[in-house]
């Protein structure tokens, strides 16, 4: 094939996330699905080009993502401080910035996020009409974005549409859903329901559905203090310990964290779910907590986890 032929296939592909939108889901796979992982970044723009060389009949060599564009709205420093949020903000941007994924934030007021949805498609539109996208693949589920859809079109820019509709209930029990504008898939030229091909039986093997999620993280093998006349350390048998131990919380991420005991060597994992007194929201490193140890096919766990007042 000649490079003339290859420049004529090329697809030439811009994303752009709404930010809080896609958070959002991020949480929905994290906190209340099966999946219990965020969605990888790295994963999601290979199902991408994936699914536009599906739908566009090209070899995936020429589908390129050549932008890539995150909008949303964001607190002050010291309110993210003060929730302890600062760390996991930061390493999140590093990880859009790896993607090449620039950022656009705008700051929240106290009546909420304002402007993001005008600023996110106007910059789409003039980065469509400056860079020429074949299509622009936009994440996001607000039937406000028909207007941009439509004047895209009317560039000759095909639009790909990652949407979500899922139902779940929350912290309080009450029933949560969010769902994607119908009137927005009508107007894109390739509609994709992400929840139902997530959700396909028929696509459990597909690794490239599986790689839409961050892998789990390693679980660290916790080993029990022995007693001094032993002279060493052993291995937890956490199978049917009902131990009650007292530790603090070394590191917390998003969704998981890590805890260190005066009994235990290393660091003891703990996933969101076993905190049965507190709220892991609002967890935050150096929380004196009490807990039972549990095992799985990875190593030693925390599990039945609660909060204790200093």
């Amino acid at each position: 094939m000649s490079v003339m032929q290859a420049d004529d296939k090329l697809i030439r592909m811009g994303i752009v996330y709404d930010g809080n939108f896609f958070l959002h889901v991020s949480n929905y796979y994290l906190y209340h699905h099966g999946r219990n992982a965020r969605i990888s970044l790295d994963g999601l723009h290979a199902f991408v080009r994936s699914k536009v060389a599906e739908l566009e009949g090209v070899d995936p060599r020429y589908c390129s993502i050549v932008d890539a564009h995150y909008f949303r709205g964001r607190l002050p420093s010291k309110v993210v401080e003060e929730r302890n949020r600062l760390l996991s903000e930061r390493v999140f941007e590093d990880i859009l910035i790896r993607q090449n994924i620039t950022t656009h934030y705008l700051p929240v007021s106290n009546s909420g996020e304002k402007g993001i949805d005008v600023w996110l498609a106007l910059e789409t539109y003039e980065l469509a009409v400056l860079k020429r996208f074949n299509i622009i693949v936009l994440i996001a589920g607000d039937g406000d974005f028909v207007p941009l859809v439509r004047k895209l079109n009317s560039l000759g820019t095909r639009v790909m549409l990652l949407g979500w509709d899922f139902r779940y209930q929350d912290e309080n029990g009450e029933e949560r859903e969010t769902k994607t504008s119908q009137a927005l898939q009508n107007e894109c030229t390739y509609p994709v329901m992400m929840s139902a091909l997530i959700d396909d039986k028929n696509e459990t093997g597909n690794s490239v559905i599986n790689n839409l999620f961050v892998p789990s993280p390693p679980y660290p093998r916790a080993t029990v203090r022995a007693p001094a006349e032993y002279g060493a350390s052993h291995v937890a048998s956490a199978d049917d310990d009902d131990t009650v131990y007292e530790g603090r919380i070394k590191r917390i991420k998003e969704g998981y964290g890590f805890i260190t005991a005066p009994q235990l060597e290393g660091d003891i994992f703990f996933y969101h779910l076993d905190v049965v007194d507190g709220d892991f929201q609002t967890m935050a490193e150096g929380d004196l907590v009490e807990f039972k140890l549990g095992k799985n096919d990875k190593g030693i766990t925390a599990r039945e986890i609660s909060l204790k007042d200093d």
